[in-house]
């Protein structure tokens, strides 16, 4: 029972362990089905991944046989994958001989030598191209030596290549062509590496610093621009570098010893640098000057016009205005700091009463807006309420503003108004004129004429009013000249005040006998003035007067023999007298009593009194004839006045006076006749004695004085005597007196004054007397 029992144990036991083989080897079973299937999904998915994927692999092995999918097949255009590597050539498809040849020995080299290759080829009767990449096969792919090759078909790339190949050859085609653009600019340019340091530099950036050539500048680090407020020309390049955005400034180069204006650009050309240029400027600098300095001219004169002047931009924003302006639209200088639109003026202008009365003035404003968009020049006339006449020129300008003038034309009515009354004004005073007056244009046209004018020549109105050429009024007043006259002088005389502008004058005789004196005569506006004359009554008179004239020329000769024969017939009895005289006091005659020697010192001192009487007459009637002779000698002043107080010491001490006599040296000497000068001086003081009572005092005073015109010598007798009154001292002066009448004058009996006024005046000089009742008078002579 028990050996069953471990039988049956033992039975179960191997049975149980049967069972765990056999499941075991079930299991071990089906995890190989399970691995070998996934690899074979694994070789379909690589198989599938090969045959889709962009290489083909080649597989050569040492003795020529290859392998290969179909896909090669057809890119080489063959019907199936040959055998052996020379059969890829089949003479007409596939590769060429040349390709085939060198696949051979690239793939016996691999085989040998483990060297990978590279080759392009291209099969006949394609246009694909394929690349060929070849190395030393794994030994798990294929042992004994293998090459595996792998195929690539590169057409796209080729194409793109070839597209690439012809875009770089053309790429430095325009590169070159740029170079050589940016070598013969005008302009100097350069690059600058990503540090600012200059790497390229063009010809006219060599020339602009007058360097050798491009590497030596680009060695030197020759900059261009020199240093502005502290940075560089490189520094200002990095700065554009660093910022991503171009600079552009505008500096001062100096360029062959001359300071140009250039603007300068600094452009970053992101990592690879910083390109550069500089455009000069100084023409259009000294343009925008010249235009700056036109400009503040224009606006300089303008403002010393007498009429308004504003511009208002294509905004309509006033952008200047001249004085006149402001003053004419009550634009004060706040308004003009910040200058008003074109509405806002005219609302200034309105507030201002510089406007005229508008019923709608917004419409109104609207309306002289449309003035901006008008295709022509627009002129109005503008009455203010303060009676001020504007005259308004709205003109615009092709940027689309508008230059507005405005013209004060109040003074230019009025005066207009003051024309036409001074128009009716100068023909009212033409025709009440007593001469007859016309006016010619200078084409001899008759523009003006009076009545008078018609009445002596005897012209009608009707032909007056034709305003006739000078031509047919002579022809009209030719048939009332006198026989001989000729009447083209007037013509003449017309034609030299309006052509020549010459005055010129003449006489006519009439046919029944009057005398017409006429004259031409330029006037300021370019017309002549004609007129005449009646001078009957004055030739007349004339005649008249020419035949007392020759009467009076006449009496003069006359006067003249009297003279010259009185000299003589006065001073020879006179001269007998007196050496007569002499003889009986001498005792030629016998000796004398005391009675006769006092008879013949009374003759001879009358002889004497009379003799000067006689010397003082002729020279008052020579001087006042004109025919005073007089001596030119030096005579010193102040011995002079000594010699003339000394010969009448006796006199002044007889009648009890005192002579006073000033001066000295410094009165100097003048130029003049010494026998009448003293003459002249010895008639005041003669005048003066006479004149003064007893105890009184008589003043001789010589000095040199300084006038305005230069220095004169002044001699002044003066007394203080009775004086004399206004009336008196003028006929004093003239030499006449008061008749006994009371009507009538008469010479006085003394000459002394008259003569010496007259022998002063003679001199050159003058005698100005001075006197009060009661205070004296006082005798100031000025000689030159």
């Amino acid at each position: 029972m028990n050996l069953d029992e471990t039988a049956i144990v033992l039975i179960g036991l191997l049975l149980a362990a049967w069972t765990l083989a056999a499941a075991w080897a079930f299991l071990a079973a089906r995890r190989r089905e399970r691995r070998t299937e996934a690899m074979q999904r694994h070789a379909r998915r690589l198989g599938r991944m090969v045959d889709e994927s962009p290489a083909i692999p080649l597989l050569v092995r040492a003795d020529g046989r290859i392998e290969a999918p179909q896909r090669l097949a057809n890119w080489l255009g063959l019907d199936n994958v040959p055998g052996y590597l020379s059969e890829l050539d089949d003479g007409k498809r596939g590769l060429d001989a040349a390709q085939l040849a060198e696949l051979s020995e690239n793939v016996r080299r691999t085989q040998r030598t483990a060297a990978p290759f590279r080759m392009v080829a291209t099969p006949r009767g394609s246009r694909r191209s394929l690349a060929l990449r070849g190395h030393l096969a794994d030994p798990q792919v294929s042992p004994g030596g293998a090459a595996l090759v792998w195929v690539f078909d590169f057409s796209d790339s080729e194409s793109e290549l070839v597209k690439l190949r012809e875009e770089a050859a053309r790429a430095r085609g325009d590169f070159t062509a740029l170079v050589s653009l940016i070598e013969a600019a005008p302009l100097p340019m350069w690059f600058r590496a990503p540090d600012g340091a200059l790497r390229l530099v063009n010809s006219a950036y060599v020339a602009a610093v007058a360097g050798d050539g491009a590497e030596d500048v680009v060695a030197a680090q020759t900059e261009l621009v020199e240093s502005v407020d502290g940075l560089t020309a490189r520094q200002v390049a990095v700065q554009a570098s660093e910022q991503k955005q171009p600079i552009e400034r505008i500096v001062s180069v100096t360029i062959d010893g001359q300071r140009r204006a250039m603007r300068v650009s600094d452009l970053p050309l992101g990592d690879d640098g910083i390109a550069g240029y500089a455009v000069d400027i100084e023409d259009l600098e000294e343009l925008g000057r010249s235009f700056r300095a036109f400009r503040d001219a224009q606006r300089s004169m303008l403002d010393q016009l007498s009429a308004g002047v504003a511009q208002f931009d294509a905004k309509r924003q006033l952008i200047f205005a001249n004085r006149p302006f402001q003053r004419i639209f009550g634009l004060t200088p706040a308004a003009m700091l910040d200058p008003p639109q074109f509405a806002r003026f005219l609302d200034i202008a309105r507030d201002e009463g510089r406007v005229p009365e508008a019923r709608d003035f917004p419409e109104w404003r609207r309306e002289k807006a449309g003035w901006f968009s008008s295709s022509e020049t627009r002129e109005e006339a503008w009455p203010l309420p303060d009676g001020t006449h504007l005259r308004i020129v709205a003109q615009p300008v092709p940027d689309g503003g508008l230059l507005l003038i405005a013209e004060d034309r109040t003074e230019q009515l009025r005066l207009s108004a003051m024309r036409d009354t001074l128009l009716r004004t100068r023909t009212a005073t033409f025709d009440s004129l007593f001469e007859s007056v016309a006016v010619f244009a200078p084409d001899g046209r008759m523009q003006l004429w009076n009545r008078r004018f018609a009445a002596d020549w005897g012209l009608d109105e009707e032909f007056l009013d034709t305003h006739p050429h000078v031509e047919d009024l002579l022809a009209k007043i030719a048939a009332r000249v006198a026989e001989g006259e000729p009447a083209r002088g007037v013509g003449d005389a017309v034609r030299a005040a309006t052509l020549d502008r010459k005055q010129t004058s003449g006489r006519i005789g009439l046919a029944d006998g009057r005398t017409l004196e006429f004259a031409g005569v330029p006037l300021p506006d370019g017309n002549g003035l004609l007129t005449v004359l009646d001078i009957t009554d004055s030739q007349k008179a004339e005649s008249a007067l020419r035949e007392r004239n020759a009467a009076l020329m006449e009496a003069d000769a006359v006067k003249t023999r009297f003279l010259a024969n009185m000299s003589y017939e006065l001073r020879t009895p006179l001269t007998s007298i007196g050496g007569f005289a002499e003889l009986l006091q001498g005792g030629i005659g016998g000796e004398l009593d005391e009675s006769g020697r006092e008879y013949v010192g009374a003759i001879l001192s009358s002889v004497d009194r009379l003799g000067e009487q006689i010397e003082s007459l002729l020279d008052l009637s020579q001087s006042e004839a004109g025919m005073l002779p007089l001596a030119k000698d030096r005579i010193e002043l102040m011995p002079f006045a000594e010699s003339l107080a000394r010969e009448r010491a006796k006199r002044i001490g007889e009648a009890g006076l005192t002579l006073d006599l000033r001066g000295d040296k410094s009165a100097g000497a003048i130029a003049g006749d010494r026998r009448r000068l003293a003459r002249a001086i010895g008639h005041l003081l003669d005048n003066a004695i006479a004149a003064t009572p007893k105890g009184g005092r008589i003043l001789l005073d010589v000095s040199r004085q300084n006038t305005g015109e230069g220095e004169v010598a002044r001699i002044v007798v003066s007394d203080n005597g009775r004086g004399m009154d206004e009336q008196t001292l003028a006929r004093a002066l003239d030499g006449l007196k008061v008749a006994s009448d009371g009507h009538t004058v008469e010479r006085r009996q003394g000459l002394g004054l008259p003569l010496a006024r007259q022998l002063v005046e003679a001199h050159g000089g003058t005698l100005e007397l001075l006197s009060e009742p009661g205070e004296g008078t006082a005798a100031i002579v000025e000689l030159p």
